[in-house]
């Protein structure tokens, strides 16, 4: 074998070792270390024995061989590295894919379910709204009574109370219906017919109730027909009464204070027929009682709204009996005997005259008279112009009155025969010996039984203070030593106001 020459083989071993020598410089400038536990490779592992250059005759080479090896084992390292973490990303990206798909499958179950839900609430409430429909008819067929009708809708009920109960069972057994959408449809369709039909029972059950109003209505007009004939029949007795036929053969020797007291209850009736006429066309007027009692008294607490009417009695009976004690009672032009006995015997010709005939004829027959004088002076005073404007919307009544004739109407026909009981109680008081002696109580005295008659019962239940007169609406009488109780409307005391209802 030939011998190599040191000539032949420096220059190629000076090209290694700076090969060599710029390897190593990269590494240190880039900082590559061993990666998943590469070790350093030294050249036995290769398989390559040490062999020694002076052998074949080439001079001894350092270690830069070595780290060539080195370089390309750690290249090779890397390469794994790098495929392993294309695998690693492989595998994240089918983790990220299977669990997209499972929260898909999740959310999908969840909807179908929620779905199946509903179609079931949907069965539910429209198996409540059938159950409510048989109830409703069931009802409507009791009165007037339907046996067929009862039977057809008991059986409704307990079918819809069956399928209620089936339903149960599969909420709780979780047997959702498969196709929810057709069901939640065909559900709501069953429920606007249930609810229909529902309506259409309490039309019908409102028609037979009207039906049955329009029987009550034509049952009550009847009655109330037949209310007014008998009214008819007593204002008949009442009118036979009212001529005093129990005066009839009646001497002036044979007058007693139960005489007088039959003409004084006689009157106080008129009296308050005539008040009741004035408020009701008060009330048709539009006008407002309670400032129109106010204004009479303004100091008077009534117990009860109906009380006012007291109010408007005592203002009438106030007007009407001005002047009772007086012999021409408000008629100062009107002559009179001057002797008593004569004066007496007078006013019970009057009375006996005037009792039986009714006011509007005794008025036509004697325009002149001093009845009909009284009428008329007493009317103006009774009966305001504006009050008389407010319920017939002129002053005709009035107007006739002046000019000395009377109307015709039914208002004043009872303002007649009102002061007809009034002129003759004044006639009958005059004919005693002595003559009777009208007397009224002042505001604010103390209730007395001997003098009064309360016409408020409910003043002596409250146990507030001591009730009071707040005014005397029907005089009282003396006649002799017989006292005829006034009657008087109590009121509480002012120092413990009461408010008005």
């Amino acid at each position: 074998m030939d011998s190599v020459k040191p000539s032949a083989v420096t220059p190629s071993k000076s090209r290694l070792a700076r090969t060599f020598a710029k390897v190593l410089h990269l590494r240190a400038a880039t900082g590559i270390a061993p990666v998943d536990g590469i070790q350093k490779v030294k050249s036995q592992e290769f398989g390559i024995p040490k062999v020694k250059s002076q052998e074949f005759g080439i001079p001894k080479v350092k270690s830069q061989d070595s780290g060539i090896q080195k370089v390309k084992s750690q290249e090779i390292g890397i390469q794994k590295v790098k495929s392993l973490e294309k695998v690693k990303d492989e595998r994240n990206a089918g983790k990220v894919w299977v669990d997209r798909s499972r929260s898909f499958d999740k959310a999908n179950e969840k909807l179908q379910e929620r779905a199946a839900l509903e179609a079931l609430l949907a069965k539910l409430f429209a198996s409540v709204s059938s159950v409510k429909a048989a109830y409703a008819q069931l009802q409507y067929a009791q009165s007037p009574y339907d046996g067929e009708g009862i039977q057809v809708a008991d059986k409704v009920v307990v079918s819809e109370l069956q399928n209620l109960s089936e339903l149960k069972r599969c909420f709780f057994k979780k047997q959702f219906d498969p196709s929810p959408e057709r069901t939640l449809v065909l559900a709501e369709i069953e429920e606007q017919k249930s609810v229909l039909k529902t309506y259409e029972i309490m039309e019908k059950k409102l028609e037979s109730q009207v039906r049955l109003k329009d029987s009550e209505i034509v049952f009550l007009g009847e009655k109330l027909d037949e209310a007014k004939s008998q009214n008819k029949l007593l204002e008949k007795r009442l009118n036979q009464s009212g001529q005093l036929h129990v005066f009839d053969n009646l001497h002036l020797s044979g007058l007693s204070p139960s005489h007088f007291v039959t003409v004084l209850r006689h009157m106080v009736k008129y009296i308050r027929t005539f008040v009741r006429m004035m408020m009701d066309e008060m009330k048709s007027s539009g006008w407002d009682i309670h400032a129109a009692a106010k204004a009479i008294d303004q100091d008077v607490v009534y117990w009860k709204e109906d009380h006012k009417c007291f109010a408007f009695e005592y203002f009438v009976c106030r007007e009407m009996f001005d002047a009772f004690q007086y012999p021409n009672f408000s008629l100062p032009n009107e002559s009179l005997p001057d002797k008593k006995k004569q004066q007496q015997q007078l006013f019970f010709v009057r009375f006996t005259e005037l009792k039986s005939m009714k006011a509007k004829e005794y008025l036509a027959q004697n325009p002149r008279s001093a009845f009909a004088k009284f009428c008329r002076v007493k009317y103006l005073r009774v009966v305001h112009p504006k009050m008389e404007t407010s319920f017939f919307g002129n002053l005709n009544q009035r107007n006739l009155v002046n000019a000395g004739e009377f109307p015709s109407s039914n208002f004043f026909i009872s303002f007649a025969e009102m002061a007809k009981r009034v002129w003759l109680l004044h006639c009958l008081a005059f004919s005693f010996n002595p003559e009777a002696a009208i007397f009224q109580v002042s505001k604010g005295c103390r209730f007395s039984e001997v003098y009064m008659e309360s016409l408020a019962e409910e003043a002596f239940l409250s146990t507030a203070s001591e009730p009071q007169v707040g005014f005397t609406v029907v005089p009282g009488f003396k006649l002799g030593k017989t006292v005829i109780q006034c009657q008087v409307y109590l009121s509480p005391s002012q120092s413990t106001p009461r408010k008005p209802r």
